[in-house]
């Protein structure tokens, strides 16, 4: 069985239970998730964030996969991640990743390697929508 269990773009809202489902294993002795929201505040916004629109590039699924598998590496370890396209609000959930492995140290170590890999190399960009109407495109590393 592959140790990249999930690895998904959807539209549809994303199941925590589900990832954590999917890296179910005995042999996992530690399991960690992310959970990144829309959250209602930017550093460059300048009135409130009420949304944002996602919007990926065809091969972002398989780029995705990559990342969770090079996150990976050889650790032992077991990755489901998903990440929301189309339109969410603040508080809607963006990502979710899940890693079990056989120790905690790898654990977060692999978690941390996906969630920073998707915002340097995911091919999935947003538009942040501000309260006053004013948009702004975010891109790869941003």
């Amino acid at each position: 069985m592959s140790a990249v269990r999930v690895a998904l773009l959807s539209a549809e809202p994303l199941d925590v239970a589900a990832h954590l489902d999917a890296v179910e294993e005995p042999t996992a002795g530690a399991v960690t998730t992310f959970i990144g929201r829309v959250r209602d505040h930017d550093p460059d916004a300048s009135t409130p964030v009420i949304a944002l629109e996602y919007s990926a590039h065809p091969d972002a699924e398989a780029t995705l996969h990559r990342i969770a598998a090079d996150a990976i590496g050889d650790t032992g370890s077991i990755v489901a991640v998903s990440h929301r396209i189309g339109r969410l609000e603040v508080g809607d959930v963006a990502v979710v990743i899940a890693v079990a492995s056989p120790h905690r140290a790898e654990a977060f170590e692999v978690c941390r390697g996906v969630i920073e890999a998707i915002k340097r190399e995911l091919p999935v960009w947003k538009r942040q929508v501000e309260a006053d109407g004013t948009t702004a495109w975010k891109g790869i590393g941003g």
